[in-house]
């Protein structure tokens, strides 16, 4: 009796402990290069809201900077912009964060990144490429002054330095692919999700960053026709004008202006805005994420479609919707040779309509001053 009780008591064990593993499901495992600070710690944030493990990767930790060649910008007082600052806001969203410094120009400091990531984890099932070098001199200028200090700044880490790190991530990313319910087309599968922006469809800035950036959107598109058939989707994906930490202390320090064209930041997007965009587009079930792997996805289009907004339940529009384009480029202009403002039962009825990419990407924006 004893003996058929103890065996028993182990299959109830036994049976408990699968019952166990099936209802606790797998935590899924994000790496967001850039993550000290803007448009990417946002990400590793709300990644971390919504349940993720995210492993926060920046040149930037509390136990110093790792050596770079770009130009530092000027930031609040006192912040703590440090790898280790954003996995601690993760864990506190809800996810579970990890802090590893990393300078994403440093191949051999990639492939280390990746190792860690595979031995802790065993899986990868987002990634995003969000770490930007500031370049030195002025942003705006003709190409041939700017020279090739110009592209190097900008493409190194822009451009080279995504490519590399989707080359160390991939393989772990088909495997997670693989490890998963393929036939289950709910399933979300892995993504890769390169920031990009509106300099990729339309002149911005200067030649090299357009170019750069018109190169991640190829580079998306055309990782997605040989990632598909593993089940592993792209994306890259365009912010709007977004307040990041640099952003809003020029503001503080009355430079933004002359720096920006005169784009008004009140009506710019905040970080994590960003951050539940991609959050939106990793839930996604594999058929959907699939069905539109390799695009370009605008983050405020994203809003619309997807439902979800800022943190104030407010929804920023799109740069390429009149609702953006009239008062940052048009009304100041109307202002300007009237010598009076335009009435406010004007500016309060502008459609919320997109241009047309073919028509957003014929020519560069109008300058305000224009």
């Amino acid at each position: 009796v004893s003996a058929a009780r103890r065996i028993v008591a182990a299959s109830l064990a036994l049976l408990l402990a699968r019952v166990s593993c099936l209802a606790t499901p797998v935590q899924r495992v994000a790496l967001v290069t850039g993550a000290s600070r803007g448009i990417g710690k946002g990400i590793a944030v709300e990644l971390g809201r919504s349940g993720f493990a995210v492993y926060a990767v920046g040149r930037s930790s509390r136990s110093g900077r790792k050596n770079s060649q770009s130009k530092e910008r000027i930031l609040p007082p006192g912040s703590d912009l440090t790898v280790e600052a954003t996995a601690e806001e993760i864990t506190v969203a809800g996810g579970r964060g990890l802090a590893l410094q990393c300078d994403v120009g440093d191949e051999a400091d990639l492939e280390r990144v990746l190792a860690r990531v595979r031995e802790a984890e065993g899986r990868l099932d987002v990634l995003v490429c969000s770490a930007y070098s500031t370049p030195p001199g002025a942003l705006r200028d003709e190409f041939w002054k700017q020279g090739l200090d110009m592209w190097d700044a900008v493409n190194n880490i822009g451009l080279r330095s995504v490519y590399a790190t989707c080359c160390a991530a991939t393989p772990l990313m088909i495997e997670t692919a693989a490890r998963g319910d393929s036939t289950d087309p709910s399933v979300p599968p892995p993504l890769i999700c390169l920031v990009s922006s509106f300099g990729g469809k339309s002149y911005t800035f200067n030649v090299a960053y357009g170019v750069g950036k018109a190169a991640v959107d190829r580079l998306a598109q055309d990782m997605s026709v040989q990632l598909r058939k593993y089940g592993v989707a792209t994306t890259s994906l365009y912010p709007g004008l977004v307040k990041t930490e640099a952003n809003l202390q020029m503001v503080e320090d009355g430079t933004w202006s002359d720096a920006s064209g005169g784009l008004d930041l009140s009506m710019g997007e905040t970080p994590s805005f960003s951050g539940r965009a991609v959050a939106a587009l990793a839930a996604l079930p594999g058929a959907a994420m699939l069905g539109r792997t390799g695009r370009v996805e605008v983050v405020a289009e994203l809003a619309d479609e997807l439902g979800f907004t800022e943190a104030d339940g407010s929804r920023p529009r799109s740069i390429r919707s009149l609702c953006y384009l009239l008062p940052n480029f048009v009304f100041p202009t109307v202002e300007k040779q009237a010598g009076k403002p335009v009435p406010a039962w004007i500016k309060d009825n502008v459609p919320d309509l997109l241009l047309p990419w073919s028509v957003f990407s014929s020519g560069p924006p109008p300058e305000p001053e224009q």
